[in-house]
C-alpha cells in the first residue's frame, strides 16, 4: 500500500510504501477487542474499599446486657445491622489486571492499523520538527496534515524535539503525542487519524513486522 509522504506544510512530497507486514496484516476484530478490554482493565486502580466490622471504630462494649431487656441480644454496636457498623460483602482493594501474550498484543496492533491504513487514516509526514514551542505553530502544522480531524502524533524517540513537540501539543484537546514503543489500541481507536513520520515507519516495522 502506497501512500503521500507530505511535510508539515501538508505539501506531498513523494510516495512511500507502508510496510504490508504491519498495514496489510489479517484484520481480527475478537484479538482487537480482548486487547482493548485488556488495557482498560490494566488502567483500573482497585484501591475501591470499605470498613468491615472489625475495622471501624468504636463498639468495644456490649450494649446492654443479654438477658432481661426485652430487646435482642447484641455483642456490639460495630455489627453491620447497626448504623456506623461495619459492612459486608462490599468491595475490598483488588487487581483487575488481564494477562495476554505479547505475540498476541503485538497481532492486535497489526489489525488495528491495518484497519486505519484501510480507511486512509494514515498520514505519513517526512519529518515533524517544529522551529519553537508555539501552540499556534502546532494547530498551523495539524491543519496542514489532517484538516479538523483528531490525531495521533507518533514520534520514534525521546529527544529535544519530542520534548518541544509534546508540551506544543499540551493545550490541544483534539490531538496526542505518543512515542512507537508507547503505542496501544485504546489511542489508535481514539483519534481519528494517525500522522506518522518516516523515521517512525521504521521503528513500527521493527517492532510489530
Amino acid at each position: 500500500m502506497k501512500v503521500d509522504v507530505v511535510n508539515v506544510e501538508g505539501k506531498k512530497l513523494r510516495q512511500v510504501e507502508l510496510p504490508a507486514a504491519v498495514f496489510e496484516a489479517p484484520i481480527n476484530v475478537d484479538l482487537m477487542h480482548q486487547a482493548y478490554v485488556r488495557q482498560m482493565a490494566n488502567a483500573r486502580l482497585g484501591t475501591h474499599k470499605t470498613k468491615s466490622r472489625g475495622e471501624v471504630s468504636g463498639g468495644g462494649r456490649k450494649p446492654w446486657k443479654q438477658k432481661g431487656t426485652g430487646r435482642a441480644r447484641q455483642g456490639t454496636t460495630r455489627a453491620p445491622q447497626w448504623v456506623g457498623g461495619g459492612r459486608v460483602h462490599t468491595p475490598r482493594p483488588r487487581s483487575y489486571e488481564k494477562k495476554m501474550p505479547r505475540k498476541m498484543r503485538q497481532a492486535a496492533l497489526r489489525s488495528v492499523l491495518s484497519v486505519k491504513a484501510s480507511e486512509e487514516s494514515v498520514v505519513v509526514v517526512d519529518d515533524f520538527i517544529l522551529d519553537e514551542p508555539k501552540t499556534r505553530l502546532m494547530v498551523g502544522a495539524l491543519g496542514n496534515l489532517v484538516g479538523d480531524a483528531s490525531a495521533l502524533l507518533l514520534l520514534p524517540e525521546k529527544d529535544s524535539n519530542y520534548e518541544l513537540v509534546v508540551r506544543t501539543a499540551g493545550n490541544i484537546p483534539n490531538a496526542k503525542v505518543l512515542l512507537a514503543g508507547y503505542l496501544n489500541i485504546r489511542d489508535i481507536l481514539g483519534f481519528d487519524k494517525l500522522v506518522i513520520s518516516l523515521k517512525t515507519l521504521d521503528a513500527l516495522k521493527a517492532h510489530l513486522g
